[in-house]
Formats: structure tokens, sequence, C-alpha cells
């Protein structure tokens, strides 16, 4: 049995490593794009609603599909979504090369969105899948470390290679959504636990069992996804009119990853080794507090020192919330479970992001402050509704969970120490 679980537990460390791979590929390809986009739809010739519509349509087709896509996932496998959310941002990337219209940049931004969502919502499940419960948090924390890794680097890029290259940016953004998928395919790991459930017929027939710690985790992910929603619209705007410099803007992205990325690995082991209820909890009172403190905080190198602070708090939150999510989750569940997730994050950043530009011209700190304390509100439940979930994995629930994701080795199992 310890040959066994040795070896199992190689497996699941090369499959993390390749997933973290292909998300930052995917994800430095498609940071490049993002702070220049608004400008090359002005320089030709859009309209402010024509920029707001062509931005929104990525978080708008992410909210519509993320949920069907780990339905998908669930139904055809995992690795297939990956690969096909992949490149489908790829192909949508390349394709803003051609002479389309604005409607057209609203089509294109949609299926980057579609495509984005779903590659996220199809690695995040095959973590669920293929990683022991004891060391999910940090799996999970591997893949965010990967997300924001390519956010550090993809922004550098392509304000080096600038708006009037934007149609390198674009390639460039393709071809790395593409490259991601050679280790996806490159892996026999990824194949193995990419693949359906074996027990198909009892996988399409299950109905999605809700319990407290699914539940505790999306209000946590709402939670987050205000205070992001609430940066993603007006974070710049703060910056701009605390009369920051436009490589201060910039660094200040930066200075948000590189701190998730450098202590992700710590916080994917505080949330194997300890309550991940309270971790949670704790790292989204900082997130809120801190939303609610920066409109009112003058000095631009502050602001700059108090982001990677913060960023500190995303790494723990995530993965312990993660691996909340998923300690109850019967095979057949994790695609939609991941959709889930991800729809109630998103949805909470598409509201926060769609008000905050009209609430900060209203006064700078009303989008803080308001979805600050509506964050509050969700994190103050979360105690409430995870009371009677363990936040700590025991030896006997790592095994219950391991005959779950594998029921022929129930025998195996029991002879677990």
């Amino acid at each position: 049995m310890a040959a066994q679980t040795s070896s199992e537990r190689r497996s699941a460390e090369r499959l993390v490593r390749s997933l973290t791979l292909a998300i930052f590929l995917q994800w430095l390809g498609a940071s490049a794009v993002l702070p220049l986009l608004p400008i090359y739809l002005r320089d030709r010739g859009g309209s402010d609603t024509v920029i707001g519509a062509v931005m929104a349509a990525y978080f708008v087709a992410a909210l519509a599909l993320q949920y069907p896509a780990g339905r998908l996932a669930d139904r055809i496998g995992r690795r297939p979504v990956l690969i096909g959310g992949l490149l489908c941002y790829g192909a949508a990337s390349v394709a803003f090369l051609l002479p389309v219209s604005p409607v057209g940049d609203i089509a294109l931004r949609a299926a980057q969105g579609a495509g984005a969502g779903a590659a996220e919502v199809a690695s995040l499940a095959m973590i669920s899948a293929a990683v022991s419960i004891e060391r999910r948090g940090r799996a999970f924390s591997s893949i965010y470390s990967g997300q924001l890794g390519g956010m550090a680097v993809g922004p550098l890029i392509g304000s080096l290679i600038g708006v009037s290259s934007m149609s390198i940016i674009f390639l460039v953004a393709g071809v790395m959504s593409v490259l991601a998928c050679i280790p996806v395919l490159a892996d026999a790991d990824l194949a193995q636990h990419g693949a359906r459930p074996e027990d198909r017929t009892a996988r399409l027939r299950r109905r999605l069992s809700f319990n407290r710690a699914m539940t505790g985790s999306l209000l946590a992910a709402a939670a987050l996804g205000l205070t992001i929603g609430v940066y993603e619209s007006t974070w710049t705007l703060l910056l701009e009119h605390r009369q920051a410099a436009t490589w201060q803007i910039g660094l200040s992205w930066t200075l948000f990853a590189i701190p998730f990325v450098a202590f992700s690995r710590v916080g994917g082991r505080l949330a194997d080794r300890y309550d991940r209820r309270w971790l949670v909890f704790g790292a989204l009172i900082v997130s809120v507090g801190f939303c609610c403190l920066y409109p009112f905080v003058t000095s631009v190198w502050w602001l700059l020192l108090l982001a990677p602070i913060e960023s500190s708090g995303f790494a723990i939150a995530l993965p312990s919330a993660q691996s909340l999510l998923t300690q109850s989750a019967a095979p057949g569940e994790t695609g939609r479970i991941q959709g889930l997730f991800s729809t109630s994050e998103t949805a909470a950043i598409a509201l926060a992001a769609a008000t905050g530009g009209a609430l900060f011209g209203l006064h700078i700190w009303a989008p803080y402050v308001l979805w600050g304390a509506v964050g509050a509100l969700l994190t103050a439940s979360v105690p409430f509704v995870w009371r009677p979930v363990a936040g700590r994995v025991s030896s006997a629930a790592s095994r219950d969970e391991r005959v779950r994701q594998h029921p022929r080795a129930t025998d195996i199992a029991h002879q677990a120490p």
C-alpha cells in the first residue's frame, strides 16, 4: 500500500506541474493583451460604449458558460474541455488580427472569456479528481500561482511591445494558448485523470448535492469576486486620481501578482495543515478591510506597498476555499462544483466591475466602501455556514475520499493504518 500511495502521489505531482505550466502559458499571453486592449480599441475609433461592451463581454461569456463547461467536463472528461478552452481562446486571440467590426470585437472577446472560463473550470476539476484531499491545498495554490505568475510577466511583455504593434500581442496570446496544450497532451497522468469518471450512468443521473462546505466556499468566492471587480474597474482610476505615473500604475499590478506567486506555496501548506475555515475567514477580513481602506490612502507609494500585503491574503484564501469546496465532492461532481465556484466569483466580479465606474464618478470611495461592506457581510456569514464542517483533514477522511475516487480500491483502503 505504501508503494502504491507513493506512486499515486508522484503521478499527482507530475499532473500538477503540467497543469501549472499550461495555465502559466495561457495567462502570460492573456494578460499581455489586457492592459492595452482599451487603448487599442479607442485608437481604432471605438467609443466608450463599445470599449465597455468589449471588456464586459469577457465576463458575461465566462459567467454564462462556466457551469455548462463544468457539466460537460463531468460528461466527456476534463482534459477535452481544457484543451477545447485553450484552443478557443487562442483562435479568438488570433482572429483579432482580422478587420472585424465593433460587434466582431465584442464576439471575439466573448469567445476569449468562454475559452478561458472553460480552461479554468476543467483544470481545477482535474486537481480535485487527481490529488488526495490532504495535499489538495498545495495543488490548488500551484495552479493559482501559475495564473498570477503569467499575470506578473504578461503585462510587462505587452508594454514593451506597445500598442502600436498590437497585432504581435494578439499573435503572442494566441500562440501561448496553443502552446499551453502541449503539456496537457504530453502528460499521461493528465490523460488518466482528465478522462470521464468510470460510472457514467451514475454520473449522468446524479443531481448535484449541496452541502455546507460547498455553500460556504461559494460565499467566499463571491466575497473575493466583489473586491476583484472593484479593482478591475477603478484601481487605475484611483491611482490616476492620486496623480500616479503610468509606470507606477503598471507596477502596482505586478506588485500584486508577485507576492501571490511567492506566497502561494506557503498558503497551500497552511491549507493542508491548519483549519481551512479560519484561514479563509481571516484572509477575507483582510481583503474586504483593505478594499474599504484604499480610497482613503492619499499616498501612491502606500497604495503600492499595501497591495502586496493583500495579495498574500488571496494566496491563503483561494487554496483553502477550494479545498473545502471539494473535500466532500463525489468524483462525478467535480466539474459542476468548480463551475459553480467560478460562476459565483465571476458574477461578483462582473457586478462590482459594471457598477464601479459609475460609483467612482459619484465619489472615489463609493465602490470600495459599498462592495467592501457587502463582502464583509458575506464574510460574516461564512463561519456560521461552515460551523459543522471539518476544517482539518483527518487520515480517516482521506481514506474515505480515496475510496470515493477509486471505488475498486476499497479493500486496499481498509488495510491502511
